[in-house]
């Protein structure tokens, strides 16, 4: 496979990374951000509106990024911006409580039959590690079950994966985590109903929670069936050991209320991230009365942040809900991605490329075979060379998708039908490239 001949320039954004290499462990912040998947040094975005981004060497793309997910109105959104202006001409921060964060913390629990009260955070992974850090709390237990292919931010005990054994305590997958942090962490594969049970029957003793991804969105998008995760609440309740959803990504992404109100199960703790700042470094969990009043001040459970529901942040997630609250906004979401992705299977399928595109609410996917994916280690690395020749088709196209095959794609609400129809015959002549 060869790529076409550059179109765009990167000569800005490739200067701005040599520099940013003097001061940045790899010259970035996080690491995907570093393209080393795909191809060329990676872009320095200077400002985006509704669903295009431009970069410092002035390229301009239509964006199914979205800041990784939390962009569900487009950039710069008017309501967003004019709420958060407002809200900083008061000041920043101030370690005190205030009233935007009543606004929103009433606008999320009044409007979600799955949590009672909720506490806000900074970011996904102080969600997920509070929620992990609650639930063992609760149960006085200290074992964690998690699944491959599901990823719960940079907590030390959920960067493992499993080790030699099919169920097995696991393998830490950074350095600097202790050997004994992966051991609290039990790593079983996703759909695998039998290993489950016989995991429960052996250590339910010593499990707080079961963690998943109710909707598995950072190594592809792994859709399951609602059977599973109905097995899994079932389980948890017989064996007294609670279940957390991570919804940092699905979380008033497929609706207001989730996957627990997609799919319509109750589970004992969820977190959510991304949408809910709007933009703004937001994250949060959420429990019944019951299980939240474990939480300090009420509780034994230690948890507290600084810039943790900080106005500025508040303001920015309080315009953001308000509009995904309106009528019909996830139907008529769902309805663009689903039209956007049956234009590009249909001329796929035309064709013969072996390329599928799974998708649930306003995420897609596009992965490289026929073959449904239910677990990460169906998805074939060898498949990463044909996304890193489509990235590098698409820059050229003026489109901009996450820089790594494993990621998924997210339509927003200012992605005009347009807007997508654009897009859809741009990737159909990236993939005529890459096949």
């Amino acid at each position: 496979m060869n790529f076409t001949d550059n179109k765009i320039k990167r000569t800005e954004s490739a200067k701005l990374f040599e520099e940013a290499k003097q001061y940045f462990p790899g010259g970035v912040n996080s690491p995907v951000r570093a393209f080393k998947s795909v191809s060329g040094p990676p872009l320095f975005i200077k400002k985006g509106a509704g669903c295009r981004i431009t970069d410092e060497d002035d390229n301009t793309f239509i964006d199914f990024c979205c800041s990784w997910g939390p962009l569900i109105l487009g950039h710069n959104h008017p309501s967003i911006k004019k709420l958060v202006m407002e809200t900083a001409e008061n000041g920043l921060s101030f370690g005190t409580p205030n009233r935007m964060g009543n606004l929103l913390g009433k606008l999320i629990t009044e409007n979600n039959r799955y949590i009672d009260k909720i506490r806000f955070v900074s970011s996904g992974t102080e969600a997920v590690m509070s929620a992990i850090r609650l639930a063992r709390g609760v149960t006085q237990k200290s074992k964690v079950i998690k699944f491959e292919g599901c990823y719960h931010g940079h907590v030390d005990s959920l960067l493992v994966k499993a080790g030699s054994g099919l169920a097995t305590f696991g393998v830490s997958t950074s350095a600097g985590i202790p050997e004994s942090f992966a051991r609290e962490t039990i790593v079983l594969p996703l759909n695998d109903r039998k290993l489950l049970d016989e995991t429960l029957q052996k250590h339910a003793d010593d499990i707080a929670c079961i963690i998943v991804e109710p909707i598995p969105a950072n190594n592809g998008l792994l859709i399951q069936d609602r059977s599973f995760l109905e097995y899994l609440r079932i389980k948890c309740h017989d064996y007294g050991v609670l279940l957390i959803f991570d919804e940092v990504i699905s979380g008033f992404r497929v609706g207001f209320e989730g996957a627990a109100g997609y799919y319509d199960i109750q589970p004992d703790i969820i977190t959510y991230g991304k949408i809910i700042g709007g933009g703004m470094p937001v994250g949060a969990y959420g429990a019944s009365n019951e299980i939240m009043a474990h939480i300090a001040p009420d509780g034994p459970v230690y948890q507290a942040g600084t810039l943790s529901a900080n106005p500025v942040a508040m303001a920015a997630g309080y315009a953001a809900l308000q509009e995904v609250l309106q009528p019909g906004f996830y139907e008529e979401m769902a309805q663009k991605t689903a039209d956007f992705t049956k234009h590009i299977q249909a001329y796929c399928d035309q064709k013969g490329y072996e390329l599928s595109i799974p998708h649930i609410g306003s995420i897609f996917w596009l992965a490289f075979t026929k073959n449904r994916i239910l677990r990460a280690d169906q998805i074939d690395p060898a498949d990463m060379e044909k996304f890193k020749v489509l990235h590098h088709e698409l820059l050229q196209r003026g489109v901009y998708l996450g820089p790594s095959g494993y990621e998924v794609g997210f339509v927003s609400a200012a992605h005009t039908p347009e807007d997508l129809t654009e897009a859809a015959e741009k990737i159909k002549e990236a993939l005529d490239v890459v096949f």
